[in-house]
């Protein structure tokens, strides 16, 4: 339960970049307090996108993932943060991503942050 935790913040740590590093992410919020429970909603919700649409495209992209030796991973991580997006929309949270581009360059940021931060903090097992 721990290490899902600290992989958890690991996680919402990357988003926490992303949100920093691409003008074309946005969260929004009256002040720190209400960003912070406005990016671990927005997690929670990337949390559930990953663990039950992200297999699901992984799984009909196959075919292209062995065609493009992996490299449509970056266009599965730019599609999940583009849903990730739509439902902060749909829940009105203050979370925006303004297009493919965007979330493009987001998705790597997170892929890349979360692995370097998943290195330092590695399995128990």
């Amino acid at each position: 339960m721990m290490n899902f935790l600290v992989k958890t913040i690991a996680n919402g740590a990357a988003l926490a970049v992303a949100v920093w590093l691409v003008g074309g992410i946005t969260l929004t919020g009256a002040n720190a307090g209400e960003k912070t429970l406005t990016l671990l909603a927005v997690l929670l919700l990337f949390g559930v996108v990953n663990t039950v649409v992200k297999p699901v495209v992984k799984l009909l992209a196959l075919p292209l993932f062995i065609v493009t030796l992996g490299l449509i991973a970056l266009v599965v991580n730019a599609l999940m943060l583009m849903v990730t997006s739509w439902l902060a929309d749909s829940f009105e949270l203050g979370f925006h991503v303004d297009g493919f581009w965007p979330a493009l360059l987001g998705g790597m940021i997170i892929s890349v942050v979360a692995w370097a931060l998943h290195l330092a903090i590695p399995d128990r097992d």
